[in-house]
C-alpha cells in the first residue's frame, strides 16, 4: 500500500550504512572518482593548450577527433574493452581509472579548447619575455584562467563517475573493491527488494555529489558559458 509515512524515523540510516558496507564503498568511490577527475583535468588541459597554441592540420584533426569520439556509445565498445583489460590484468581499480579517463578526456579537451580561444597568445609572449618557459606559462598563467571550465569538468565527470554502475560492475565487482552504486544494489534481490534500505542508501550515496555541486555551482555556470559559447 502506497501512502505518506505515519511518523518520521531515521532508524534506517544506520541499518543501511552497515548493510551496504558504506565506508568501504565510499572509500573506493572516492579514490576512483578523485584520481580519474584529477588526471582527466591535467591531461585535458595540457592537450587543449598544445592543440590551440601549436595550430596545424594535425592538431585540428585531433581536436575534431575528440568531438567525434563523444558520439561513440559505451555499449558499442564495452565487451572488447573489458576483454582487452582482462588480458593485461587490469580488471581492478587502476584499470577502471584508466577507462574513466579515456571516456572523459574527449569532452574535457573540447571544453578547454573552447575556453583557450578566449585567452590571448600575447599573454604567452609577455610571460616568455619575463623568462618563463612553456611549463611555467601553462601552470602559472593559463591554468588559473581556466578555473571556471575546470570546475565544470570536475562536476560533470565527477557526477558521471561517482554514479556509474555499468562500468564498475564489469571491472571491480569483487568483495572489497565495489563502489557505492554496486553496494547499493545489494538491497535488490531476485525475489525481494528492501525498499526502506535501498532508498535510504540512495540518499547516502548521492549526498557527497550534492554537497560538491552546492559549493561549486557558481563556477559551474561560468564554465559552461565559457567552454561552450566560444567553441
Amino acid at each position: 500500500m502506497v501512502g505518506f509515512p505515519e511518523q518520521i524515523t531515521f532508524d534506517n540510516y544506520p541499518n543501511a550504512f552497515s548493510a551496504m558496507n558504506y565506508a568501504t564503498g565510499f572509500g573506493n568511490s572516492l579514490v576512483i572518482t578523485v584520481l580519474s577527475v584529477v588526471l582527466t583535468v591535467i591531461f585535458s588541459a595540457m592537450a587543449a593548450y598544445v592543440l590551440h597554441r601549436r595550430a596545424s592540420k594535425f592538431s585540428t584533426f585531433i581536436y575534431y577527433f575528440c568531438g567525434v569520439t563523444m558520439l561513440i556509445p559505451f555499449q558499442a565498445i564495452m565487451i572488447p574493452l573489458v576483454n582487452l583489460f582482462s588480458q593485461i590484468d587490469l580488471l581492478n581499480r587502476t584499470g577502471l581509472i584508466i577507462m574513466n579517463i579515456g571516456f572523459s578526456v574527449s569532452l574535457s579537451v573540447y571544453l578547454y579548447y573552447g575556453t583557450m580561444r578566449s585567452i590571448s597568445t600575447e599573454l604567452d609572449d609577455a610571460a616568455r619575455v619575463d623568462g618563463a618557459n612553456r611549463v611555467d606559462i601553462f601552470l602559472k598563467v593559463i591554468l588559473p584562467m581556466l578555473k571556471p571550465t575546470t570546475v565544470t569538468i570536475v562536476i560533470l565527470n565527477g557526477m558521471k563517475i561517482w554514479n556509474d554502475y555499468l562500468l564498475p560492475s564489469l571491472v571491480v565487482n569483487q568483495e572489497g573493491m565495489r563502489t557505492l552504486p554496486l553496494e547499493l544494489y545489494s538491497f535488490f534481490g531476485e525475489f525481494t527488494t528492501q525498499w526502506e534500505l535501498a532508498l535510504t542508501g540512495l540518499i547516502l550515496a548521492i549526498l557527497p555529489v550534492i554537497i560538491l555541486f552546492i559549493f561549486l555551482q557558481r563556477y559551474f555556470i561560468e564554465g559552461i558559458g565559457e567552454g561552450a559559447t566560444k567553441i
